[in-house]
């Protein structure tokens, strides 16, 4: 759906560290990633996680946040789940920004990789850093009401993605600026891909 000089002109600044190759090896892990429903629907899914990735991370530059903090919680308030690993922190990295702790260790466990312990392996390898971006998108539901894959898939629109992934701080007038930033790189992508937009973009 998205070839490697589509993906080069969708991020011509990118850092060297976020790969195509990283994205196609990640994608292999999560086999309905733009590959679920008609051309339209798999271009659409495709532009709007690529548009969201390049959002948090100003067009693929930023590997990880440039405000970091330990980011360490008592996830669901039962801390014995996922304690902080000694030394670490668990500030955002990768296509996502994956932060918090409890974040890490949910992604480790569903990707067979100790995040909690090594949290570091996310900003080490693009594949890992790639495939914590796809978990989130195709099984969280994050500050939304469904995974960002299935808010494309199951027609709710590109809106529902921006909910998903951070919606709590940007949706319902939240900050307008945001979701416009997030919009127009979704409009490009498309039209790189050649696609159709779909309806309820804002949220």
């Amino acid at each position: 759906i998205v070839s490697e000089s589509q993906f080069n002109q969708m991020f011509p600044n990118r850092n060297p560290f976020y790969t195509y190759s990283g994205l196609v090896e990640a994608a292999k892990s999560f086999n309905t990633f733009a590959n679920a429903g008609d051309v339209a629907v798999r271009k659409r899914e495709a532009a709007a996680a690529l548009a969201n990735f390049s959002h948090e991370t100003g067009g693929l530059v930023h590997v990880t946040e440039i405000a970091r903090g330990l980011y360490c919680g008592d996830w669901d308030n039962n801390p014995g789940t996922c304690p902080c690993e000694p030394g670490k922190s668990y500030y955002g990295r990768g296509p996502i920004q994956l932060s918090w702790n409890g974040n890490y260790c949910a992604a480790g466990d569903a990707l067979g990789l100790d995040l909690r312990r090594n949290p570091d392996l996310v900003e080490q390898s693009a594949t890992t850093a790639w495939k914590t971006a796809l978990w989130f998108w195709m099984t969280q539901n994050g500050a939304g009401y469904r995974p960002a894959h299935s808010s494309i898939v199951d027609g709710f629109g590109f809106g529902e993605t921006i909910r998903t992934i951070n919606g709590a701080l940007e949706c319902n007038g939240g900050n307008p600026a945001q979701v416009q930033s997030r919009i127009n790189d979704y409009r490009r992508f498309i039209q790189i891909l050649g696609g159709t937009e779909g309806n309820n973009l804002g949220c």
